[in-house]
């Protein structure tokens, strides 16, 4: 079984940044690749960002690129999506995934958090 906790969701401003974690357990970490997806109230969830087992590959939605950026520590068990330069529309519930393969992919994970929520004030 394998458990993800997201933290560092939070209300900010227009133009500011956020960095979320996810802490996972349970599994090793380094044979998951992982992915930050987001769900905006009436609206589906959607991919945002993901990481491959080495964190040697990412891939991100065309709406966060060069804003955002997937990062991993194997050592800590910790994912992280910094989050700069926000914007009203990035306001949502982020979720952490992981998929026990190599394959930065974006759908189709085995295991999700419980969500964080940002909000972005314009």
């Amino acid at each position: 079984q394998v458990q993800l906790v997201e933290s560092g969701g939070g209300l900010v401003q227009a133009g500011g940044s956020l960095r979320l974690s996810c802490a996972v357990s349970g599994r090793t970490f380094s044979s998951y690749a992982m992915a930050w997806f987001r769900q905006a109230p009436g609206k589906e969830r959607e991919f945002v960002a993901g990481i491959s087992r080495s964190g040697a590959y990412t891939y991100y939605a065309d709406s966060v690129k060069g804003r955002f950026t997937i990062s991993r520590d194997n050592a800590k068990n910790t994912v992280y999506l910094q989050m700069n330069s926000l914007k009203p529309e990035d306001t949502a519930v982020y979720y952490c995934a992981a998929t026990p393969t190599d394959l930065v992919r974006t759908r189709g994970y085995d295991y999700w958090g419980q969500g964080t929520q940002v909000t972005v004030s314009s």
